[in-house]
């Protein structure tokens, strides 16, 4: 027993390993040669290579980084930086007025690669100072700070500047203040971001992924429809692109940002096919269960799925992008990633983290000092509980609070010995939500203060305004207990702000276990759930009695992960990825065939003689599918039916006497029948041990001694697995059995059909001389030999011996969509190679046994079990008697073995005009590929023109004369 696994390719490169690799110029080798000249030859030789490099480069440019200060931040800075990630910490989403160096450095050295970092804001505020005057602010947090440390790229921003400017004048003058700042604007007028902003990315999108649902009808009226603000969305995301390709140069890393971007990679793809693209989203993306209710579902996914590199802060997000990707669009989804016909989307999670160092060194400044110093003295005697949010329906303000009240409840104690400074920033202070939210928050907080505070003193310090950043170093290093209590967190980086700054004091972290730092700090924080008040209130109780060796260890773990895991080498290492990822698509790409020369093959069409066109049937000849089957695709690949726009061009096509077609498929007879009876060709089903003329018998070119005694065991194991597997359903054929679970649940197909094999490997062929074929999403039990390939000799030998061919076939096409156990019909056909080069093997033309098959064995009221029990082997080819098989079934007469002689004169066949097409599957060994079953159209239809020009030329000749 052989196993074949043809359509499936798993990797077995360990996905948890860092996510580390080359630059795109360091890589000039082969993974699949040998090397001996230094070059890392895998995947994990050049990840391993790079981090040793980005090592190395950091020791020589420790010096070289200037300390970034803040020195205020307040709710206008706060909404001005909004476009990187609304997820992120007060650090991040500050302005700084006075340091600019971020964007103004230079390097000297020519030869480095420019990173073009598209977001949906720039990381500037502008203000209109005149007609043609302007004044930019720059805002250096997390993702400005990150991409100083890659000094390997000369970075250019491409974004929204946050302000409408309608007029040449006005937009001339930004583009010349934005290009010292090496910013380049995108212009949005004020209906396309009412659309596309305000309505679809934070009415729609942000509520999406926070697992908030959609909104109602009566939210919708005020933004509109959705199908408006999905068309303005993908309005703006080209408009992205249109910035982009007029600022491209060829070999830019393009690296996209979040949500309010998922449809750019597509577009620039469709631009530049070349351009290297990555994508990362700083928000949590929801199981597949949230993400299938949004209407653009298909869209978006197949939009991200153009980019080369797509990130996530933790695996749990990548899980359900891929899992997305699998169960709506019904890709395969393998460790690496989603992979579409040979094509592989990288999918990876780059947790980002914090520049710890300014942090650390904030701490020790003058001013910085002042105000711990100065807190230290106001809360003198008390334990410092810390909360630092955006004030946002996201945070758990509410049910932080609230757990703070029942800690105060149950522990009387502790109501004089411990304060909780809540710093909460006003955002969309517009959106009746989150001034309902506000309302809601000051009213528990003045509650508790009126019950639980004195005259001198409030358990609850709340402050609806935003801190500068000298401020905030201060509160968290005087902190003893920071509380991060998000229902729904990308990352959340203040809980690495406050880490970084507990040097000495090494507090307790208690973390929300739906924050994405969560994975990351785990082992050192104390996990919660947000929803569960009682546990929230309980963890206080324990951190604020946790013993100091403790607390000195979980410090110690979390500190080592927030110092090493630093933005800059978050940023360096995605952008490293994204480079080795394009290393290994052009090394998938040199293995997928380039695209059928249409013009070529017509032209060497019209100039032969004798022409052979051997065509697939199912997925070629058929209407293209939905493979989730919700438009009762199902249905249609059970019964399926050859194209209508095919069915003129074919019948033409057979009425050229030089042309020959054969219909090859794994399908049963009936099928053919049904779909191909009224046309002059040649019928070769269920992999070609049966075979016809339409205007003859069936016959069998089945091998003498093919045993099939193993169907009935294998039958009623796929019954059960067909019970016991919803949407999946089996066929028995006269030559094979095949399970097919393409409809079923991904996750549930993909267990039950590792069950089935097992049943299979273990049971009833233990022992027998079958092959297993493994499709993307199918099992099939065929016996030894029963191939495409091993079938056509015996095919080419009756078609040239029925037809009494004299002059040998000069020309063949090939085209289909078949599994690579049949793939062997591509290299039987290849010429005859050079005598220093092996040539294929090739087996002798020989006739098959042509059998008269009666009118009973392929019309439905004979069912297709009776037919395969009444089935038994053939005869011996070349005996010449007659004989019975079956009266009510076969019967054969076998014909005299036609001269080897005659069989090797059947081809004289010029490389040039060979000419075998993959449909669909860019994995191949044909020569070349069609995208899809229109490409067969288009080329079927080409080949008929082509004939009837050259009838019409003929023609004119012949009057002429």
């Amino acid at each position: 027993m052989s196993i074949s696994s043809p359509d499936t390719c798993i990797s077995h490169n360990n996905n948890n390993l860092p996510n580390l690799s080359n630059k795109s110029n360091g890589m000039r080798g082969n993974k699949y040669n040998c090397n001996n000249s230094g070059t890392p030859r895998t995947r994990l030789e050049r990840l391993l290579r790079e981090r040793e490099l980005r090592k190395f480069n950091k020791s020589l440019n420790d010096g070289e980084t200037e300390l970034l200060n803040n020195d205020s931040f307040s709710p206008d800075s706060f909404e001005a930086f909004s476009w990187f990630n609304d997820e992120e910490s007060l650090e991040t989403i500050s302005a700084n007025r006075n340091s600019t160096d971020g964007c103004e450095r230079q390097d000297s050295r020519a030869s480095r690669e420019r990173l073009l970092v598209v977001a949906n804001r720039l990381p500037v505020s502008a203000v209109r100072r005149g007609v043609d005057s302007w004044h930019l602010e720059i805002s250096v947090g997390g993702l400005v700070s990150a991409l100083l440390g890659v000094k390997e790229f000369e970075t250019r921003w491409i974004g929204w500047a946050g302000v409408n400017v309608p007029d040449e004048i006005g937009q001339r003058a930004l583009i010349k203040a934005l290009a010292e700042k090496r910013c380049i604007p995108v212009f949005l007028d004020e209906e396309i971001v009412h659309q596309y902003y305000n309505g679809y990315c934070n009415n729609i999108l942000w509520p999406l992924f926070h697992y908030l649902g959609l909104p109602q009808e009566d939210r919708l009226a005020t933004t509109r429809s959705f199908q408006s603000q999905f068309d303005a969305y993908k309005k703006a995301n080209q408009m992205f692109a249109e910035v982009v390709k007029e600022h491209y140069v060829e070999g830019d890393v393009v690296w996209c940002h979040d949500y309010h971007l998922m449809f750019l990679p597509k577009c620039l793809k469709e631009r530049n096919r070349k351009m290297k693209v990555g994508w990362f989203l700083h928000t949590p993306f929801p199981s597949s269960e949230i993400h299938r209710t949004l209407p653009s579902r298909l869209e978006l996914l197949r939009s991200v799925l153009a980019a080369d590199l797509v990130g996530f802060h933790t695996y749990d997000y990548a899980r359900h992008f891929v899992s997305a990707c699998t169960r709506i669009l019904g890709l395969e989804g393998t460790p690496e990633g989603v992979e579409d016909q040979g094509r592989l989307t990288r999918v990876a999670a780059f947790p980002i983290g914090i520049d710890s160092d300014r942090f650390i060194r904030a701490l020790e400044l003058p001013q910085v000092q002042d105000h711990m110093k100065e807190l230290k003295e106001r809360f003198a005697g008390r334990k410092v509980m810390l909360g630092v949010d955006r004030l946002d329906m996201i945070k758990g303000i509410p049910q932080k609070i609230l757990a703070f009240e029942k800690f105060l409840e149950e522990n009387p104690n502790w109501r004089d010995k411990v304060v909780l400074l809540q710093i909460a920033v006003p955002t969309r202070t517009d959106v009746p939500e989150y001034q309902k939210l506000t309302s809601q928050v000051h009213e528990i907080v003045g509650r508790i203060n009126g019950r639980f505070g004195t005259l001198t003193a409030v358990p609850i310090h709340h402050l609806d305004r935003s801190l500068d950043f000298h401020a905030l170093c201060a509160l968290y290093a005087v902190t003893d207990v920071a509380l991060v209590t998000s229902l729904r967190d990308g990352m959340n980086l203040v809980s690495y702000e406050f880490v970084a700054c507990q040097a000495s004091k090494k507090g307790v972290l208690i973390l929300s276990e739906f924050a994405g730092a969560a994975q990351s700090l785990g082992a050192g924080a104390i996990l919660v759930n947000p929803w569960n008040v009682t546990e929230v209130a309980s963890s206080i109780g324990y951190a604020l009695n946790m013993p100091a060796d403790e607390r000195e260890k979980r410090h110690h773990h979390n500190f080592v992960h927030v110092t090493t895991h630093t933005s800059q080498e978050w940023a360096a290492t995605f952008v490293s990825e994204l480079n080795d990822t394009i290393v290994e698509a052009q090394l998938r790409t040199r293995q997928i065939p380039p695209p059928l020369p249409i013009e070529v093959a017509v032209d060497r069409y019209a100039k032969s003689n004798n022409r052979l066109l051997i065509l697939g049937f199912n997925a070629t000849l058929t209407e293209p599918v939905d493979t989730l089957g919700r438009k009762g695709s199902q249905i249609k690949e059970m019964e399926p039916k050859l194209r209508p726009d095919l069915q003129e061009p074919l019948r033409k096509l057979c009425d050229d006497p030089k042309t020959t077609i054969v219909v090859l498929s794994g399908s049963d007879r009936s099928v053919l029948d049904d779909n191909f009876g009224d046309y002059s060709m040649w019928l070769a089903a269920e992999n070609g041990m049966f075979l016809r003329a339409t205007k003859g018998d069936w016959m069998t070119t089945m091998p003498e001694n093919l045993n099939m005694e193993w169907v009935d065991s294998v039958k009623h194991v796929f019954e059960y697995f067909t019970e016991r597997t919803p949407r999946s359903h089996f066929e028995l054929r006269e030559t094979s059995l095949i399970w097919n679970y393409k409809y079923a649940d991904v996750e549930f197909g993909r267990l039950q059909a590792r069950d089935l094999l097992q049943h299979l490997w273990t049971g009833p062929i233990s022992n027998a001389s079958l092959d297993v074929v493994q499709g993307s999403r199918s099992i099939e039990v065929r016996s030894v030999g029963v191939t495409k390939g091993a079938a056509i000799d015996r095919i080419l030998g009756e078609i040239v011996h029925n037809k009494g061919m004299k002059e040998p076939i000069d020309y063949v096409l090939c085209i289909g969509h078949f599994l690579a156990k049949d793939e062997d019909i591509y290299t039987f056909f290849e010429p005859e190679l050079p005598s220093e080069v092996p040539a294929p093997v090739r087996s002798h033309v020989t006739p098959p046994v042509r059998t008269s098959v009666s009118k009973l064995s392929t019309s439905r009221s004979l069912s297709r079990e009776d037919r395969l029990k009444k089935h038994r082997p053939m005869p011996t080819i070349g005996r010449s008697k007659s004989y019975h098989v079956n009266t009510d079934v076969f019967q054969s007469r076998v014909v005299d073995r036609m001269s080897l002689q005659e069989g090797s004169s059947v081809l004289d066949l010029q490389g040039d005009n060979y000419f075998s097409c993959s449909v669909a599957r860019k994995r191949s060994n044909a020569r070349y590929l069609l995208g899809s079953s229109d490409d067969v159209v288009k080329l079927l239809t080409e080949l008929t023109n082509s004939w009837i020009n050259g009838m019409n030329t003929d023609g004119s000749t012949m009057e002429g004369n």
